[in-house]
């Protein structure tokens, strides 16, 4: 991989490069494609720059659904063009006692990743307000199934489903607008969710923020392109687009919200 690519990402993300770079290398050497786990957007987003680039080969994502946040990436030659069922991914109903108990997202995910798999195993975890579902890597269902039997003190059953029995998601994202002084995640939270700085930097100091669904607690840490920041309470930003600046040097974001 050219040196200079990792200018251009944050340096905490070379491991990942290097998992890219690795990918690409596996794909055009062995003439064969490669499957990867669950991607965040941000990754999805370093894939697409880096190989659409740099890559004699060509990439692929399929989340289960068409507007899953977290995909598995194919990295493939040219010849190579999958089918839904090559991204192996596994949809299971959650079944659970509906009219004596309630499940949060946070409860169920905390329960995926404390059952001895990394985060990067799941995919979207979605409700319609009542009914709950996930998606994990087809290779680890069996594991999955037999392990998880409760979400906190809640019995759960976990059944597999056909992805064409995807229940339709209650939370949907809503394209907006939004200028920002700066890049800094408590100035954008501050901006989209209209609260004051200082709010905003209370909320990620108090381990109430999210950047890519882990616990982030830098108030001025730059946010970039494709990344999902949560805030507990109020939703989600994801920026799509830097569209430029303001006469007076503010920049223009185009960004995915979601508010609760």
């Amino acid at each position: 991989m050219d040196a200079t690519v990792y200018q251009h990402f944050r340096k905490e993300e070379a491991p990942f490069i290097d998992n890219v770079s690795e990918w690409m290398e596996r794909a055009n050497m062995e003439y064969r494609p490669i499957l990867t786990d669950f991607l965040d957007p941000r990754q999805q987003f370093i894939v697409e720059d880096i190989v659409g680039k740099h890559g004699i080969v060509h990439y692929f994502f399929n989340g289960g659904y068409g507007v899953a946040e977290r995909r598995r990436g194919i990295i493939a030659p040219e010849y190579f063009t999958p089918e839904q069922d090559d991204f192996a991914v596994q949809l299971f109903n959650i079944k659970y006692p509906q009219k004596f108990a309630t499940l949060r997202h946070s409860q169920i995910l905390g329960t995926l990743v404390n059952s001895g798999l990394k985060r990067d195993a799941f995919g979207d975890i979605m409700t319609d307000g009542v009914n709950w579902q996930f998606f994990t890597e087809a290779s680890l269902a069996d594991y999955v199934q037999n392990e998880i039997t409760k979400v906190g003190k809640i019995n759960v059953q976990l059944e597999p489903a056909d992805y064409t029995a995807l229940i339709t998601p209650k939370d949907a994202w809503a394209p907006e607008s939004a200028t920002v002084s700066s890049l800094r995640l408590d100035t954008l939270i501050s901006e989209v969710y209209h609260m004051s700085r200082q709010r905003a930097k209370g909320l990620i100091e108090g381990d109430k923020v999210k950047l890519n669904w882990e616990t982030f607690a830098k108030p001025d840490f730059t946010v970039g392109l494709m990344d999902v920041v949560s805030v507990r309470g109020f939703g989600r930003i994801q920026i799509t687009d830097l569209a430029g600046q303001t006469k007076k040097g503010r920049i223009k974001l185009a960004v995915n919200v979601l508010r609760k």
